[in-house]
């Protein structure tokens, strides 16, 4: 099996809102043909829009045994273990399948692991499992290493873990990738990894670091992906793709993957050196927050203008702060419900940093 997954959380989508499945089509096609064949989605990726994409996209239009699909069991969508099974065969309606190759236990933290625990979600997945309906069980994460742990020693059944691994986050406190990464090791799981550019902020990333890394060649996505399939024990890395070019500067790389090896690391530390000493929102734009927000506020694209704002000198942040607001909430109307943080996989205090927001770019 190749090491490179097909991530369907930012797929292109048009001014309604809507997929465009048109360019989604080509991508898949792309993706096909390079010999590539894993794709990953969840319910709530685009609210639901990306499990029917797939639908649209892949399933009706391939034989089933010619792709892996994984789906994941997300936290938000069950209260109870009664709810789980719905949700399930819900879920294999919506992308046009009879069973998910993969099927992960989404997002787990102390608190989603509990709910997991309290409404039997493993021991349900493990029947799934027993029934065929689902072929492999793992689990996404956004935790620490001693959760991570506690997981793994209690949960024999879980065969892969993913987690967020890139090279801005190896020993960020809050993420800590490297500590997670040598837990899963020490089990012996296979690694999917998930946000290999740091939703997209080490694609585009400031002049210092570009400069940094540009001895490796390629552009900055494909450093950052291939830092983080170099590493033992991946099995595949996943990139959210929002266009066709960039699936094709993707396959441009990984279709001849090479890892890096000596000097190449060297260029990443500098690069990482000049990171840390960055003042900026570490967000990730999975827009979980912005969904449940009761003020509709856009949350991930103010963070974004908020750090752009800081990043370079000529950024005309007012202007674009006006343009996301224009229909939306405004940072200084968060009324502090907590929603956000309850949900956020980076763990962001974005009550307080809303206030921030509102601060440098309101009157």
């Amino acid at each position: 099996m190749k090491n490179f997954g097909f991530g369907c959380m930012r797929l292109p989508m048009l001014e309604n809102e809507e997929v465009d499945i048109s360019q989604f089509k080509q991508m898949v096609d792309a993706f096909m043909e390079a010999g590539f064949t894993y794709f990953d989605t969840a319910h709530g990726y685009l609210k639901g829009k990306s499990e029917t994409a797939l639908r649209e996209g892949l399933t009706s239009r391939y034989p089933r045994e010619s792709y892996i699909l994984t789906n994941k069991l997300s936290g938000p969508y069950y209260e109870k273990e009664e709810d789980i099974r719905p949700l399930f065969q819900q879920q294999l309606e919506a992308c046009g399948v009879e069973y998910f190759d993969y099927y992960l236990l989404h997002s787990m933290t102390e608190k989603s692991y509990a709910k997991a625990m309290e409404c039997n979600a493993f021991e349900v997945c493990k029947q799934l499992l027993s029934e065929g309906k689902i072929r492999h069980l793992g689990m996404s994460f956004h935790d620490g290493p001693e959760l991570m742990e506690t997981i793994l020693a209690a949960h024999p059944e879980i065969e892969v873990v993913q987690i967020q691994f890139n090279y801005a986050d190896m020993d960020d406190p809050t993420v800590q990738s490297k500590a997670v990464y040598d837990v899963v090791r020490k089990y012996n799981k296979p690694l999917i990894i998930m946000e290999p550019v740091k939703g997209g902020s080490l694609a585009d990333p400031i002049p210092e670091v570009a400069q940094a890394i540009a001895p490796l060649g390629g552009s900055p996505a494909s450093v950052a992906i291939r830092f983080a399939a170099s590493y033992e024990g991946v099995f595949m890395v996943l990139s959210g793709m929002s266009t066709l070019a960039q699936m094709e500067d993707n396959l441009s790389f990984m279709k001849a993957f090479k890892p890096l090896a000596g000097a190449d690391f060297a260029a990443i530390e500098t690069a990482q050196a000049i990171l840390k000493k960055q003042d900026v929102i570490a967000c990730t734009t999975c827009r979980y927050c912005e969904e449940g927000c009761p003020m509709q506020i856009p949350i991930p694209d103010l963070f974004k203008i908020m750090n752009n704002s800081k990043r370079y000198t000529q950024y005309h942040g007012k202007n674009e702060y006006r343009f996301a607001t224009n229909d939306k909430g405004k940072a200084s109307q968060c009324i502090g419900c907590g929603q956000c943080e309850g949900i956020c996989p980076q763990h962001l205090g974005i009550i307080d940093l809303l206030k921030g927001v509102a601060a440098a770019f309101e009157e």
